[in-house]
């Protein structure tokens, strides 16, 4: 396989899980929430570092995944003991486990090989020259293609086994405690997943690329979908995109990989806004609909 493939089909990988889960936050209006977790890994991902020595440990995904829904459960704390806006605990969350990664970062110097820039960019473009899966002596490409390959199997499987819960409870969380179905319950699991997601994607596209592809993708199939099982295919479809276009956008203009994808993910989106706008003044979407 070329660098090529590897390259887009992991930033696919990423689109793909991301776009899926971005869909529902968009839902339940706490899309920026995939931003706070994002970024309030890093001190989980440098504990874990310290601990184990190794960035190439499954401890680092543990410690990052503790972070990440240790992140949930704050901005809900916060929310509710102090009765303040989601957006003012999400801000005050995220912002202080970032200076506190950041912080040991600083501290731990001699011990954390961590990048940043690295946790916000990645390091997509070197992906093909990352650590190989490797089966029976056999190279089968890079590990963090097939980790994140695993993570969107198992987006897509959580989704399809419990589609009609995450949809009412996204819609009508009231009615959904009314048929029995738990809001609170589908939304941890939903963020769990953002949170195993962004675990899963950092190494390779960083953190800003992943906001992207929760955020741009679902807000652009949002604008055109008549339902919602159409809106999911249109983010699959649009990250697919993304990741082609910004892979070949970077290689003509010699700039970062991860940076033309959002790049890319953007355009569509605007685009499409701008579209609808020009020719539809009666556009009725789903979710002036009755979803039930």
């Amino acid at each position: 396989m070329s660098d090529a493939f590897w390259i887009i089909g992991t930033g696919f990988l990423v689109a793909a899980s991301c776009g899926v889960l971005g869909c529902f936050l968009l839902l339940k209006k706490i899309t920026m929430i995939g931003d706070a977790i994002s970024h309030s890994v890093l001190p989980g991902i440098v504990i874990a570092v310290i601990l184990a020595g190794s960035m190439n440990s499954v401890w680092v995904f543990i410690g990052a995944g503790i972070a990440g829904f240790a992140t949930v459960l704050i901005i809900d704390f916060i929310r509710k003991k102090f009765k303040v806006q989601n957006d003012a605990s999400l801000g005050l969350t995220f912002t202080f486990l970032f200076a506190l990664g950041v912080v040991l970062i600083s501290f731990y110097a001699g011990d954390v090989h961590i990048d940043q820039e690295c946790v916000l960019y990645g390091e997509i473009t070197f992906l093909p020259l990352s650590e190989s899966l490797v089966v029976n002596g056999n190279i089968l490409g890079p590990r963090t293609f097939y980790n994140l390959l695993a993570n969107f199997t198992l987006i897509i499987i959580v989704i399809l086994a419990f589609f009609k819960e995450f949809k009412v409870s996204s819609f009508d969380p009231g009615f959904s405690s009314l048929i029995g179905v738990s809001p609170n319950t589908f939304q941890l699991i939903l963020l769990g997943l953002v949170s195993f997601t962004t675990v899963a994607s950092f190494e390779a596209v960083g953190s800003i690329l992943v906001v992207a592809f929760l955020v741009s993708s679902p807000l652009a199939a949002y604008q055109i979908s008549p339902t919602l099982k159409i809106m999911l295919s249109w983010t699959l479809l649009f990250g697919l995109f993304s990741s082609i276009f910004g892979y070949y956008l970077a290689e003509s203009i010699n700039s970062s990989i991860s940076a033309s994808m959002a790049l890319v993910s953007g355009i569509i989106f605007a685009v499409i806004f701008i579209t609808k706008g020009l020719i539809s003044h009666n556009w009725n979407p789903f979710w002036q609909k009755d979803v039930v």
